[in-house]
């Protein structure tokens, strides 16, 4: 009986202890603080920081880019393992944690396929790019003309950036869209850029000639050059994307997150100011778009305006799409209907899929429709707020539009 009862005693002693230790590894959490991250890409190391804190009994996880404070919550570690799901463009971080370290892969996923990018990150550590960075050649802050490629394949950008001693913010605008919120370093006569938001990761190189000129540029394996020009600008944003001859309205039928077609035809549409979102959940530049049109249509729907936005996907596979659009509603708390078009982000399915446009070019593209449900206008790209004065110029053209469209009986 006293064997047994020691016996007993053994197996619950053991029991407590594989309990406790269960315990301690789903409660491990990474180290609070700013942490520095680096993506081994074929580009070259894009270093970007990220700061661990607390907040409601969890870890949240804030990736720094410029202004951006990017909230990434759902965080898992157990043991020296580390899950980090982003919120949006259906990507992860897998990790093993290593001390102070942390080393795995950044994975996104693509449709059909994952893409898998090699990742270490070093806590305490707040710098971006260099430690001891050389005084700057020249203060860069400013408006420039960058070109990126060459030959056929030239494509003429803005830059704006802003820099403070060595700190140096800011970012390019094309036809199509910006590339968001850019941080990096000047270092003598060196320029470096990086941002990284869990759908892209981009990193920009060059040369400081003088107090004019970029030269020998890198982005990825795209060379580029930038001279300083004050009255530096695109193409407007409204020439871009037309209707063909013939046609004065968009028709379509998708059904919405819950199953139900919706078009235009619909009742809740009829003789109000339509603003209709070609978007997607893996679009950074949709992302900060949608940002923006959750606040216009809290102000603008009492008025009579309605917003749809119309989802492609990387895939055809309407559950995964469905998965995606639906966290990015509920991301953004969105309030107006996001529909699942079936049909993926190429741009010749997504032309294929709204005959009537021509000149399709890029996500998102904005089509802004009257309350006799004709297209009025149609915008290409989106200048987000890291593009500073161009989103605050577009902000106050695209709220008088409505406002004159809403006027109009």
């Amino acid at each position: 009986m006293l064997l047994l009862q020691r016996k007993g005693r053994a197996l619950a002693a053991l029991f407590l202890l594989i309990i406790t230790t269960l315990t301690a590894f789903g409660q491990a959490k990474l180290n609070k603080g700013t942490w520095r991250g680096v993506l081994n890409t074929a580009a070259g190391e894009l270093p970007f920081n990220f700061e661990i804190k607390d907040a409601a009994g969890k870890q949240v996880m804030y990736i720094l880019n410029a202004q951006e404070r990017f909230k990434v919550t759902d965080i898992k570690v157990t043991g020296d393992s580390v899950l980090i799901h982003m919120p949006l463009f259906d990507s992860e971080f897998r990790l093993k944690r290593l001390g102070d370290r942390l080393q795995g892969n950044f994975i996104k996923h693509l449709g059909e396929r994952d893409a898998a990018t090699p990742f270490t990150a070093q806590y305490n550590v707040k710098y971006r790019f260099l430690e001891k960075p050389e005084p700057p050649l020249t203060n860069v802050s400013g408006r420039w003309s960058a070109i990126f490629g060459e030959g056929a394949d030239r494509d003429t950008t803005v830059g704006e950036f802003v820099q403070t001693g060595n700190r140096l913010t800011g970012t390019f605008l094309t036809t199509t869209g910006d590339y968001r919120y850019l941080e990096g370093t000047v270092s003598g006569h060196k320029l470096y850029l990086s941002c990284f938001d869990g759908g892209h990761s981009f990193l920009f190189t060059a040369d400081i000639a003088d107090n004019d000129h970029l030269t020998n540029g890198r982005f990825g394996r795209t060379p580029w050059t930038a001279v300083r020009k004050a009255d530096a600008k695109l193409p407007d944003a409204y020439s871009l994307t037309v209707l063909k001859p013939g046609y004065k309205t968009i028709n379509f039928s998708f059904p919405d997150l819950n199953g139900n077609k919706v078009s235009l035809t619909d009742a809740r549409f009829k003789n109000k100011v339509v603003i209709l979102q070609i978007m997607g959940s893996w679009c950074p530049n949709c992302m900060d778009e949608t940002a923006y049109l959750v606040n216009y249509y809290k102000k603008y729907h009492k008025k009579g305006v309605e917003v749809l936005g119309l989802a492609y996907e990387r895939t055809t596979d309407m559950a995964r799409s469905k998965k995606a659009v639906q966290q990015e509603k509920e991301h953004f708390n969105v309030p107006y209907p996001l529909l699942l078009t079936g049909y993926t982000s190429n741009k010749a399915e997504t032309a294929k899929s709204l005959p009537m446009l021509s000149n399709f070019l890029a996500f998102p593209t904005t089509i802004i429709i009257d309350n006799k449900g004709e297209v009025r206008k149609i915008y290409t790209g989106f200048s987000g707020p890291g593009t500073g004065a161009y989103y605050t110029q577009f902000t106050e053209q695209f709220e008088r539009l409505t406002d004159n469209l809403l006027a109009e009986k």
